[in-house]
């Protein structure tokens, strides 16, 4: 396991932190990083009418991608680690989060790759388009981060407390930085580093311990966590870290999102419920096609998840 991954930028992290961090620019005079240069009054009257463009109303639909690189703004050319197509209501609090694989198996810029080397050759616009043809919605957003996030969220919050499943031990001196995992089994408080390892094992180095169903196991971890992060990170003592996560959210976090539909969300975060928060992942099975080990769709069974679960997005 030489990569790097990341696991998927939090949700709560989305309506917590960049949410409320757009809020909070108003105050300061930086801005988030975002996909226009263009100024921000500009940006804000420009894109008042792009948010009456989603079919329901106080809702976004937005890819959510994990760059495999160590600053989101160093990340042009790499490949993402971890997809998300993620659907947030403002009004209810409801959020749905769908994994795709990175290895999974489509037309890419006209040729069959993995779905993860969109971003390597066209940046977020080509991942965007990639995956809103494979999924026949009507995608527009995406949110990029890279995988120091996960440390800075998690030692703002003062841990994450989670049931790991396995006592996890890998170590790979030659990654960079060089990787050593070792997280016991059983219910425990991880600090950002433990947070960012637990997420990143797969097996161990003789392959003798780790998921059952690979990379897709691993995305249901990665879910768990997400589910996890979301309820402590929004305990009222947490408010109290929020120059901690701004500050986060501006050295680790890309985004077309309009500012104006980031700002309609910002009261939002009290009303999420963990119990709310959906989760589904692209069926399919890996299978190897000459030496090159991919992760293969069913069709059949994807076309009614993505009718129930975004079927209010579908392109025509």
């Amino acid at each position: 396991m030489k990569k790097k991954f990341f696991i998927a930028f939090v949700s709560s992290f989305i309506i917590f932190a960049a949410l409320y961090t757009a809020a909070f620019s108003f105050f300061f005079t930086e801005k988030p990083v975002v996909a226009s240069d263009d100024k921000l009054d500009d940006q804000i009257i420009e894109e008042e009418a792009t948010d009456d463009k989603s079919p329901v109303k106080n809702e976004i639909l937005f890819l959510l991608m994990g760059v495999d690189a160590e600053k989101v703004s160093k990340s042009k050319g790499t490949r993402t680690d971890t997809m998300m197509l993620t659907k947030v209501n403002f009004e209810t609090g409801d959020i749905t989060l769908f994994s795709i694989p990175r290895d999974t198996r489509l037309n890419v810029n006209g040729k069959l790759d993995k779905v993860n080397s969109a971003h390597a050759i066209g940046g977020p616009e080509l991942a965007v388009e990639t995956v809103g043809d494979f999924l026949g919605v009507d995608l527009k957003y995406y949110v990029k981060v890279d995988y120091g996030i996960v440390k800075d969220v998690v030692d703002a919050i003062g841990g994450v407390v989670v049931d790991v499943p396995m006592t996890m031990i890998y170590r790979d001196p030659t990654a960079e930085p060089p990787l050593n995992i070792n997280i016991k089994k059983g219910v425990q408080e991880l600090d950002g580093k433990n947070a960012h390892d637990f997420l990143r094992f797969r097996h161990n180095n003789d392959m003798t311990v780790g998921y059952p169903e690979g990379d897709v196991g691993r995305i249901k971890t990665q879910q768990y966590f997400m589910k996890e992060l979301v309820k402590q990170t929004l305990q009222p003592k947490n408010l109290l870290q929020l120059p901690s996560l701004i500050k986060t959210y501006y050295n680790n976090v890309e985004t077309n999102i309009p500012l104006t539909s980031m700002l309609k969300g910002a009261a939002s975060a009290s009303k999420i419920n963990v119990d709310n928060i959906n989760t589904a992942t692209v069926p399919g099975v890996g299978e190897y096609i000459g030496p090159v080990s991919y992760y293969i769709y069913d069709r059949d069974a994807l076309n009614p998840i993505v009718s129930e679960m975004f079927g209010d997005y579908l392109a025509d």
